[in-house]
């Protein structure tokens, strides 16, 4: 399975920034059916745990424990493993947030995750020192997700300029099988955008789990 790399370059940015901060290092797009699983409507916690363990795979610390991304069973095996989900969540449709996500990258790679709770979407512009320190410090993709709006994304990078602030999306409900997959079709369909504030909902509150890794040599992701 060849899934394409660091769709986020190229996309040209909301207007000339003030300050920017941008992943450094390499991922895998991890999205709804990439590997045959047909998870619409449950599995975009997990595809972007996936997209996070390749950042770890390819760009993060040496000495992991885990050598290779886990499939959707594997993940829910683990949270078994772990005690937080019973036994029949194993082969099961249930979704999983960031708090599932950060016991399990702790679990397969010791790699602990920074959760932080925003009370209203409205509030995420209080989090954007924390998200340009993140990636300006060489951090990995960044999951969020919330309880209205409960589709897992992952951030990518930060901005700001005439515009206002900005922050880089990566969505993993895209599905297809018809073609191969670029840079270009994902940018073209939103799938990897530049999104408002606004673009979240004000009422609901947000998640934001931040990989406590960096990349192995210096940060490189704000060229």
């Amino acid at each position: 399975m060849q899934l394409p790399s660091d769709v986020h370059l190229g996309l040209p940015l909301p207007a000339p920034p003030d300050w920017l901060a941008l992943i450094s290092g390499s991922y895998r797009y991890y999205h709804y059916g990439c590997d045959g699983v047909d998870d619409r409507g449950w599995g975009c916690g997990y595809r972007t745990l996936q997209t996070i363990c390749s950042w770890l795979l390819e760009a993060g610390p040496e000495g992991l424990v885990a050598r290779s991304v886990p499939s959707l069973r594997e993940i829910q095996q683990a949270l078994v493993e772990m005690g937080d989900k019973p036994p029949s969540f194993s082969r099961s449709r249930e979704w999983i947030g960031t708090v599932e996500a950060a016991l399990c990258m702790d679990h397969l790679y010791a790699v602990p995750g920074r959760l932080v709770h925003v009370h209203r979407g409205r509030d995420l512009e209080k989090e954007l020192g924390s998200l340009y320190t993140h990636f300006q410090g060489g951090g990995g993709p960044v999951m969020v997700g919330g309880d209205r709006d409960h589709s897992a994304k992952a951030l990518l990078g930060v901005c700001s300029g005439p515009k206002g602030p900005h922050l880089l999306v990566l969505d993993p409900h895209y599905y297809g099988t018809s073609g191969p997959l670029t840079r270009d079709k994902l940018q073209g369909g939103g799938w990897v955008c530049w999104r408002e504030l606004s673009f979240f909902e004000g009422s609901s509150f947000y998640n934001l789990c931040f990989p406590q890794a960096r990349t192995r040599g210096p940060p490189g992701g704000n060229g």
